[in-house]
């Protein structure tokens, strides 16, 4: 099963594990990397990447909220440390709660077809609801 990291600006993560929870009625599969804005980069370049390594065999996807921010630029270094070691991720950016829940409920062993299937929920998860529903 593919592994879920979310890589945030503190609190995203964590609240959208939260949030995960509640709507799946049980605790969510994922790890939470929630950046605070005090970090300092680098440090958390090697925590990560040390977080990745510890299952160098499993499939991950590490969902980021923010494409070039802190977040982003930490996740991308750390994956490429770890890669470096033999791991492999796939990193997606402008995640949302569609999002989530779709990388928790069609957790695979293939994080190929899941990243298209996580950018795909996300999609189908922006709705103009004035033209969808008379409200």
């Amino acid at each position: 099963m593919t592994r879920i990291v979310l890589v945030m600006h503190e609190p995203l993560g964590s609240s959208f594990a939260e949030c995960a929870e509640h709507v799946l009625g049980h605790k969510a599969n994922l790890t939470v990397f929630d950046v605070a804005p005090d970090c300092e980069p680098e440090a958390q370049v090697r925590r990560l990447a040390g977080m990745l390594q510890h299952t160098p065999g499993q499939a991950t996807l590490v969902l980021c909220d923010i494409f070039g921010a802190t977040p982003f630029n930490i996740a991308k270094r750390a994956i490429k440390l770890a890669t470096e070691q033999g791991f492999s991720a796939h990193l997606i950016t402008g995640t949302n709660l569609c999002m989530v829940l779709k990388a928790l409920t069609e957790q695979q062993d293939n994080p190929e077809q899941l990243s298209k299937n996580v950018q795909l929920g996300a999609l189908r998860g922006i709705v103009n609801a004035d033209n969808e529903c008379k409200c």
